[in-house]
C-alpha cells in the first residue's frame, strides 16, 4: 500500500537520493537541503512500507498561480498512477488554497496532458520564475522543457 504525506525535514536526505539520477541528467533542477528545508511545507511524498519512492511541491508564484515541481517517481514504481496521484492532491491542496491556475515546466508533457494540463508558450510564465529557478539549469539558456498549465 503506498501512502501519500506531507514531508517531512527528516526525509530530505532521501529525498535527494531518489532524485540524484534526475538531477544529473538535468531532467529536475537540484535543490540543495537548505532548500528544501525552506520549502518543506510544499512537498508531498509518496512512501511503500519503507522508503520514499516519489515527491513532488507545490510551489506558490502569486496568490492565484502554482507551480508543481520536482515530480519523480522511483523507477520500480512509474506506470502505476502515482504521479498522477501526487498531482491530483497537490491540485486539491491548491484549489483548497483559492489557487486558480498551476503550471509547471516538463519533458513528460503527455502525462501532465493526460491529467488536464494544456500547453503556454514559455514567455507566458512569471519573469522571477526565469530568473530564480532556469538560471539553475545546465539547459539554461536554451531550455528544452515544455510549459503546461491547469486551470483548478
Amino acid at each position: 500500500m503506498i501512502e501519500y504525506t506531507k514531508a517531512k525535514l527528516s526525509d530530505i536526505q532521501e529525498m535527494q537520493t531518489l532524485v540524484l539520477e534526475e538531477v544529473k541528467t538535468g531532467t529536475i533542477l537540484f535543490r540543495s537541503s537548505d532548500e528544501m528545508a525552506t520549502n518543506i511545507r510544499s512537498y508531498i511524498v509518496a512512501r511503500d512500507s519503507t522508503n520514499i519512492i516519489g515527491f513532488g511541491a507545490l510551489h506558490f508564484h502569486a496568490y492565484d498561480l502554482g507551480e508543481l515541481r520536482s515530480l519523480i517517481v522511483s523507477d520500480k514504481y512509474r506506470g502505476k498512477g502515482i504521479g498522477k496521484s501526487m498531482v491530483k492532491a497537490m491540485l486539491e491542496e491548491g484549489k483548497s488554497l483559492h489557487v486558480k491556475s498551476v503550471f509547471t515546466l516538463t519533458y513528460q508533457q503527455s502525462f501532465f496532458e493526460s491529467i488536464g494540463f494544456n500547453e503556454i508558450p514559455k514567455e507566458s510564465l512569471p519573469a522571477h520564475k526565469i530568473w530564480a529557478d532556469c538560471v539553475k539549469c545546465k539547459h539554461f539558456p536554451v531550455c528544452d522543457e515544455v510549459a503546461l498549465i491547469k486551470t483548478i
